[in-house]
């Protein structure tokens, strides 16, 4: 079934499961039935069915279109109508012939109590149903919007640090130029035509970074000790796009000075379920720009995770004197 059939099943048994309870909680009940001629049933029977209307009124038009609207007056007026219809239509359809005026006036009151009750408590479920629905609806609302502002400061700050990269090739005036041009092409296009999207398939995801790190060694050649290990199998995995990379390029941008010992290890295992990425470089001086310095890759990817993987991700960043290292482990779909 699909999620609309689903919402009706569960409509249809909530409104069968309703009505059911004027007759197992009937003190007429009986095997053989004979209470549903009972008067007092009968009006307990149909005052449960008007209850089943007002409920989807007050869940689809006086609650969005009058209480969240603030209009409060005309909201509680057109409740106090509907109530006045739903209690009394039951006692003028259905009225015992052998009330005298004590024994209706007892009458009358008891059933205005028990009445009011049970409508106080269809109004108050259909409007803490109503709002619990509002306040997850604008939930999503506000995850979406803030998911699409992370995702747009990623390009920026992508190719910020891509072209940084090809302007020192073309300082020195590198052989690598063309091949770095090549590199960055696919990954433009990886990012242009993937980023936008909620999941991505994993192995497009590893090909971006090693399209990445290849273009970081061939910048900076042999003076960093670099290691890394890509494992596992990624074919019909997903991921979120461009969720790993900040990690790896901060290692990069904090972790690289020609005059210093420079040391990074990356390391990326897949399993059956999740993958696992671990991330370290030593810490060494870096002329940085107040971009730079800013760590909006960083922040933004933790930012990501909350969102799109709550309760399935877990981040641990190390920072020492002499080090800066992360260890991501994701459940993956």
């Amino acid at each position: 079934m699909n999620k609309k059939t689903d919402q009706l099943f569960v409509h249809l048994l909530g409104c069968v499961i309703f009505l059911a309870l004027p007759i197992i909680f009937s003190p007429d009940l009986s095997l053989d039935f004979d209470f549903i001629h009972a008067k007092g049933f009968q009006r307990d029977f149909l005052f449960s069915i008007f209850l089943i209307p007002f409920f989807y009124f007050s869940y689809i038009v006086l609650i969005p279109k009058l209480y969240f609207q603030k209009k409060y007056f005309i909201f509680s007026f057109i409740n106090f109508i509907c109530f006045l219809l739903i209690f009394c239509l039951p006692i003028v359809l259905i009225t015992s012939t052998n009330f005298n005026t004590n024994s209706f006036d007892t009458f009358f009151i008891r059933e205005l109590k028990i009445r009011l009750f049970q409508f106080l408590i269809v109004f108050v479920f259909s409007l803490m149903l109503k709002i619990n629905i509002r306040l997850k609806e604008s939930e999503k609302e506000k995850l979406d919007a803030e998911l699409a502002y992370l995702k747009a400061q990623i390009n920026p700050h992508f190719l910020f640090n891509t072209l940084n990269s090809i302007y020192s090739l073309a300082i020195v005036q590198s052989d690598n130029v063309a091949s770095s041009i090549v590199k960055l092409s696919n990954m433009m296009r990886y990012v242009l035509s993937e980023s936008s999207n909620d999941f991505v398939r994993l192995e497009k995801e590893i090909e971006y970074i090693q399209n990445f790190i290849e273009l970081q060694q061939i910048r900076f050649g042999d003076f960093i000790q670099f290691e890394c290990t890509i494992t596992g199998d990624h074919k019909g995995k997903v991921i979120a796009p461009l969720i790993l990379i900040p990690f790896i390029e901060n290692a990069y941008k904090h972790g690289v000075n020609a005059e210093e010992n420079s040391i990074i290890k990356i390391k990326i295992d897949t399993t059956e379920k999740q993958l696992f990425l671990f991330v370290k470089n030593n810490k060494v001086f870096v002329q940085r720009s107040k971009e730079s310095e800013s760590g909006v890759g960083v922040e933004n990817t933790k930012n990501r995770l909350q969102i799109i993987y709550p309760g399935k991700h877990h981040l641990q960043i190390d920072n020492t004197e002499k080090e800066y290292s992360v260890s991501l482990t994701l459940d993956l779909k």
